[in-house]
């Protein structure tokens, strides 16, 4: 208990800094300063929580997270339909994205992630009550799972993944993480070593159900656009998908000598996050590229890089391109997914640090859809070694749909936990005496 004493007082004397750095952020950002009061669980609209509807809550970070989340989310609004689905998010570009995914659907609603305050998770529990609570990936908030528990609401975390550096960093505070986890209800890891790193902090009840990514089906129309950009546009072209901050100017330093070289191939930036999108776009200026941006349409024939600087497109960006580099990775900030890349036939590049996604890089490179290189000379190499060999880079390919295809799957499993967890869960009035044939008062019969 002291631990967690000790944690709230540090959160609530953290309140006027968050809120500096989150209207600070909002400066360059505008999505941060939506509905902030949101975020401590302060709600203006009342339609924002059906009556006696019952919720499935579901909290995805951002865009990685709600992208992998989909077909979990729509597994469940496909076996669940009295339900409402509770969609949070922390970051503008997750918001946005869910904004983005279900314009359409009425049954899904939205609102930011509370922060970890006593005070604002018993608000949110207080107006949602949802009946299960599903955290993607690496979700540990230890005030939110003690009034879960309290509520005596299950709390599922799914696709779970956790790094060696993130397990170190958690056992540094074990007296607040081990309680923390003990009020999960259950845990469907991504690989082996993930769960065994989740147990050994002391998470309980932990099955291995693979990565929700995999079972993501790109959207034929935007395969389409990429086929549509590979004729009009041509010539060899290499992706350069989701840079950091740093990795830049390294690969723009290769560029400019694959441009000086025979190939001469395109290459398409597209840096991980958009408000960066005009600081790369600076960058390039300063170094004297002939580039255009995606904003402003096709590049001509003689532009050596094409910034893509578009929101929802990677799939397109990945059918374009002979082969892909994953940004993150050249530099120790833990890379990114690559099965996106994988699931458009897209052969991968990656660097020496993959840390965040250890486990489907190990795969990736042991079933031929990727290869690691540990600079950007290496990097170099590799490009101009593939582009030159159409057979290798068709093999890759194959080698690359079969790795997708292969770890699909995860979908079914965790929905096999949820289905047990909410099986268990306590209905709101109104859901128990709909699933008894029965109407509540105030309802009007069909």
């Amino acid at each position: 208990m002291m631990p967690r004493l000790f944690y709230i007082i540090l959160v609530n004397l953290a309140v006027p800094f968050i809120l500096l750095r989150l209207f600070w952020r909002g400066r360059k950002e505008p999505g941060y300063k939506q509905k902030w009061w949101e975020r401590f669980a302060f709600y203006r609209s009342p339609c924002l929580r059906p009556s006696k509807t019952p919720i499935i809550w579901l909290h995805a970070v951002s865009v990685g997270e709600t992208h992998a989340a989909k077909p979990l989310i729509d597994a469940l609004l496909e076996r669940y339909p009295d339900h409402h689905l509770l969609l949070t998010s922390t970051t503008a570009t997750g918001y946005a994205t869910v904004q983005e995914l279900y314009k359409h659907e009425p049954r899904i609603l939205q609102t930011w992630m509370p922060y970890d305050l006593p005070c604002a998770s018993w608000r949110f529990f207080r107006r949602f009550k949802p009946q299960l609570c599903i955290m993607l990936e690496t979700e540990i908030w230890p005030n939110l799972l003690a009034e879960a528990a309290r509520n005596k609401i299950p709390v599922m975390l799914a696709n779970a993944r956790l790094s060696r550096q993130s397990a170190r960093a958690y056992a540094r505070i074990m007296p607040l993480i081990r309680p923390a986890l003990a009020n999960l209800a259950a845990v469907a890891a991504q690989s082996e070593a993930d769960a065994n790193r989740l147990a050994i902090l002391g998470a309980p009840r932990i099955s291995v159900c693979g990565n929700l990514k995999f079972d993501t089906r790109l959207a034929p129309t935007l395969l389409q656009l990429g086929e549509d950009w590979k004729k009009a546009l041509n010539r060899p072209i290499w992706l350069a998908a989701s840079t950091r901050e740093g990795e830049e100017a390294l690969l723009l330093d290769l560029q400019r000598k694959l441009c000086q070289s025979p190939i001469r191939p395109l290459l398409v930036l597209v840096p991980r996050h958009p408000q960066r999108f005009d600081a790369v776009a600076h960058l390039l200026a300063r170094h004297d590229f002939v580039f255009s941006r995606r904003s402003q349409g096709l590049p001509d024939r003689d532009a050596e890089v094409w910034l893509g600087d578009s929101m929802g497109e990677m799939p397109a960006y990945y059918r374009l391109a002979d082969l892909a580099f994953i940004g993150g990775s050249l530099l120790p900030l833990g890379g990114q997914n690559l099965i996106e890349a994988a699931a458009a036939a897209c052969p991968v590049l990656i660097g020496p640090h993959t840390f965040n996604f250890a486990q489907a890089t190990l795969d990736a490179i042991a079933t031929g859809a990727a290869r690691r290189v540990q600079n950007a000379a290496e990097l170099g190499e590799e490009i101009t070694e593939l582009l030159v060999n159409p057979t290798e880079l068709q093999a890759m390919r194959e080698s690359a749909l079969a790795f997708a295809e292969k770890h699909r799957g995860a979908t079914g499993r965790t929905m096999c936990i949820l289905e047990k967890l909410l099986s268990t869960s306590p209905a709101p009035a109104a859901s128990r005496q709909r699933a008894q044939g029965k109407h509540p008062a105030g309802e009007d019969e069909a």
